[in-house]
């Protein structure tokens, strides 16, 4: 084992970083269109209810094709080359932004631009897993990939700041068009330059850094039970993991998706004074997940954490709910962000311990498209629906409580399989 200097530094922990940047313009072009729903409703003259139907096919129009390409692309992404797939997949997400700028000029064009949108990012996610499992040892795995996940919560919480105060000046459509094009000119030329497939002896990295990562992988399998390459399916710990990642998809999109339109319809905020209030109780899930990170690295608990997380996140949100004060809902909804990161925190870490080393890819594919499918399809037509029934913004919230409250006893079980 090489100096705890070495442990802590080196080039790989630039990957992880580049990464972070292609997830965080990734995220700000998914997210473009929950924060703009409460204009778009306003511009089509929609009804609370017609927001609800109308509203849930905009937003889950993009996770069935999202779903289906992470299940059907990753295997071949994996084989064609993990890095060049991610620049693939970039180029497509951003082009996508753009051409909704250009013709989203109906409900019909812009489901079809959010069904190709969830196409293009399909490969995405389980490429930077990937790359996570071939550049860090288990050891470091929950903060590594922490690096590049909290880009998500970093554009979540960010993206109020960014995205309605261009809203505000040039509109929901030229703004789509300006985040399209920050993708192709920021995130596509990191990774081309500086990001490499695998750690080798032919890369820029020292060698007692990658002799360091090599053996800390060595390590790594020294007793662990990890699924035959072609058992993973048949195997209840990733099963088990796939329902918990599902439910925390139901309830990170639900709160993602609805939580702009349900402080300005519900709670009688204006959407001019959205920004600051989504941006603090996002910036909670940053906090939350390097916090959560480390806990998991340091105690080796990973799956029992994200219990306790969603168990707390459940009940805050409960509080919440029945806040009236800006400050109280900001401060409720910020907690339940926090403690909700620990499953975010620990995620991909747990499915790469399960899935076997040369399926790492093709299985986080296969996770990553059954947990949106059903959990981020699920977070879009759930609450909308209830919504649509009733009228209710807050009946919409109680079905995220429930899905909290249900991670939470997955996770427990889990968490007596699996002592990681």
């Amino acid at each position: 084992m090489q100096t705890t200097a070495t442990s802590v530094g080196g080039i790989r922990w630039r990957i992880p970083i580049i990464l972070g940047v292609t997830v965080f313009i990734n995220y700000l072009d998914r997210n473009n269109l929950s924060l703009a729903l409460p204009l778009i409703a306003q511009d089509f003259g929609w009804t609370n209810r017609e927001v609800g139907s109308n509203g849930e096919m905009l937003l889950a129009a993009f996770f069935v094709p999202y779903a289906l390409s992470n299940m059907l692309l990753s295997p071949f992404a994996e084989k064609f080359s993990p890095k060049r797939s991610v620049i693939v997949a970039i180029a497509a997400f951003s082009l996508f932004t753009i051409l909704s700028a250009l013709f989203g000029q109906s409900l019909t064009a812009l489901i079809v631009l959010r069904l190709l949108l969830g196409l293009g990012e399909g490969s995405h996610i389980p490429m930077l897993s990937v790359l996570t499992s071939r550049w860090f040892p288990v050891n470091e795995r929950s903060r590594a990939n922490a690096v590049w996940v909290v880009g998500i919560l970093l554009a979540t919480a960010i993206a109020p700041l960014i995205i309605l105060p261009l809203i505000n000046v040039i509109g929901w459509r030229k703004t789509f068009a300006v985040l399209g094009v920050a993708g192709l000119l920021f995130s596509i030329p990191l990774v081309m330059f500086f990001v490499q497939d695998q750690p080798s002896y032919n890369s820029r990295i020292s060698d007692s850094e990658l002799e360091y990562i090599l053996a800390g992988k060595e390590m790594s399998d020294v007793g662990v039970k990890r699924i035959p390459q072609t058992g993973y399916v048949r195997d209840q710990r990733f099963w088990l993991a796939v329902l918990g990642g599902t439910l925390n998809a139901f309830c990170s999109f639900g709160i993602l998706n609805w939580l702009p339109i349900y402080f300005n319809r519900a709670k009688g905020i204006d959407f001019e004074r959205l920004g600051w209030p989504l941006a603090l109780v996002f910036a909670a899930g940053v906090v939350g997940l390097f916090l959560m990170a480390y806990l998991g690295d340091q105690l080796k608990r990973r799956t029992l954490l994200a219990a306790v997380g969603f168990l707390i996140a459940a009940i805050m949100v409960y509080v919440a709910s029945s806040m009236n004060t800006l400050e109280f809902l900001v401060l409720f909804f910020a907690i339940a962000v926090f403690f909700q990161s620990a499953y975010g925190a620990q995620e991909y870490a747990i499915v790469q311990h399960i899935l076997p080393t040369e399926k790492v890819g093709s299985g986080t594919g296969l996770y990553n498209g059954l947990t949106v499918l059903f959990g981020g399809v699920g977070g879009s037509l759930i609450p909308g629906s209830l919504i649509a029934i009733t009228g209710s913004f807050d009946a919409g919230l109680l079905s995220i409580i429930v899905g909290a409250f249900t991670a939470a006893l997955v996770m427990f079980v889990l968490s007596r399989i699996i002592k990681y």
